[in-house]
């Protein structure tokens, strides 16, 4: 998807950098065969970032998978200096960093609006955190869908998930299913479909959008549409040595163009792309990205919100206060808690 840059992004390179200068960037994108990848990273890296430079900086894009790496290594390759640029899913490298969860909790935004500004608040906190365990500054942090729940079967409410085996989408979301009674497994993305086809799984977590480019709707029967898994936001990060190298123009121009030609625009679509992933799952509606599916909605009740929300803030939340500590729940409550109105105990 290319996008019209606009004048002043145009402007704004052509008066901070010299027509000589020019950086060539290696970039290592988020999963190559869903949406954020296709149609944002991609055409970005690609096409608007020379126009909107003027030239000044161009880069060679692969994907995570293509290389053939895991995604909770992308940071880390990142921070040793294999690449210059690197794009994953936040919840993947937990393991490394585990106040980055904070960045996605569970159930606090049902738009993709809440989902921004829940976002906004904590990305001070995800700036101080790549620097000091991936040695990475960050350049965007751009969502994928909610991270809803797919399920072979039937299912009516939240509590139908009792008993049933889960593939979860992070730490967070495996905690919850947990204390929902039922049991997490941990299942690779690509192995979803197989698991469910075979019964190893009985429902899965992620995007709607994920669900419907990767054929989940065809291995499974009910969607119920509650962000179990947060809306699993993709961190764009540069190597901070790479980062440091350049110039203070250089850096403006660079951190400009990709916050209005892939950040901005990923955050505008994420809305009307759930809504259209909905209706590709379902066929209630119309579905612009290949055939629909028939899929049956489950709309979560008054009763599944509060039992959720009492999970999240009794068992959730103060399991990854004690594992990130007390200083990173302290900063949570300050900025991410203060704005979506939930405070972690302590």
């Amino acid at each position: 998807m290319t996008r019209t840059l606009t004048a002043t992004l145009l402007a704004t390179a052509a008066l901070t950098l010299p027509a000589a200068a020019q950086e060539s960037l290696s970039v290592v994108g988020s999963w190559s065969n869903l949406p954020l990848y296709q149609n944002f990273e991609t055409p970005f890296w690609t096409e608007v970032l020379p126009e909107a430079t003027g030239g000044a900086f161009t880069a060679n894009l692969t994907s995570f998978d293509q290389m053939g790496i895991a995604g909770a290594d992308v940071y880390r390759l990142l921070g040793d200096g294999v690449f210059d640029i690197g794009a994953t899913v936040a919840d993947y490298t937990v393991a490394d960093a585990p106040e980055l969860e904070g960045l996605d909790v569970p159930l606090l935004a049902t738009t993709a609006e809440d989902a921004r500004r829940m976002v906004n608040a904590a990305r001070p906190m995800v700036q101080d955190i790549m620097e000091n365990r991936f040695d990475a500054h960050v350049l965007a942090i751009a969502p994928y869908p909610p991270q809803i729940v797919f399920c072979r079967g039937d299912i009516g409410s939240l509590a139908d998930l009792q008993g049933k085996k889960v593939r979860g989408s992070g730490r967070m979301t495996t905690l919850f299913l947990e204390a929902l009674g039922a049991e997490g497994i941990n299942v690779a993305f690509s192995e979803v479909p197989g698991a469910l086809e075979r019964s190893v799984i009985d429902c899965a977590v992620t995007g709607a959008g994920s669900g419907y480019s990767a054929g989940w709707w065809e291995v499974s029967d009910s969607l119920l549409a509650m962000p179990l898994g947060g809306w699993d936001p993709v961190v764009t990060a540069i190597n901070l040595d790479r980062w440091n190298g350049l110039s203070p123009e250089q850096q403006q121009t660079l951190q400009t163009a990709v916050t209005e030609g892939l950040e901005n625009p990923a955050w505008e679509a994420a809305q009307g792309g759930l809504e259209s992933d909905i209706a590709c799952l379902t066929g209630n509606g119309e579905c612009a990205a290949g055939p629909a599916a028939s899929m049956t909605l489950v709309e979560p009740s008054a009763e599944d919100t509060a039992r959720a929300m009492e999970i999240l803030q009794t068992e959730v939340l103060p399991d990854w206060a004690s594992r990130a500590g007390a200083e990173w729940a302290t900063r949570w409550n300050e900025t991410v808690g203060a704005e979506m109105g939930v405070t972690v105990a302590q």
